[in-house]
């Protein structure tokens, strides 16, 4: 969810580039660790201080992984693929940009999954 908006900033606020890549990590770091904050503070019965370095554990690894699996795939698809099948990039506002994304995505869930697991056998995380 993070990655959608926040490519959706980035977008309107200047073109995909090395600056809105990071950006876009930045924006779903925050995002990320908050969802983390709220689902571990109840579940734990942590405080304020605790909540907020379990939840940076639990999730800049993991948000890491994903962000490098799928920020490849962009990074090919916008920089190598498109230009040379469709003359350019691809902007956001298409179909093609979105179903890349899918795909990004799911490679995202496949760099992250073996740091999830690890993170689960750690006691970092917890299992669902």
């Amino acid at each position: 969810m993070a990655d959608n908006y926040s490519f959706w900033v980035v977008y309107l606020g200047s073109c995909l580039s090395k600056a809105g890549f990071v950006w876009a990590f930045v924006l779903a770091y925050i995002i990320g660790v908050s969802f983390q904050y709220f689902a571990i503070v109840p579940m734990k019965h942590l405080g304020r201080k605790e909540g907020i370095i379990a939840a940076i554990k639990a999730d800049t690894f993991s948000l890491t992984a994903w962000q490098v699996g799928m920020y490849a795939t962009v990074a090919f698809c916008q920089l190598w693929l498109f230009p040379h099948w469709f003359g350019g990039r691809i902007e956001p506002t298409t179909p093609v940009f979105w179903f890349m994304m899918q795909i990004a995505m799911l490679v995202g869930f496949c760099t992250a999954y073996p740091m999830n697991w690890l993170l689960i056998k750690k006691g970092i995380k917890e299992r669902m």
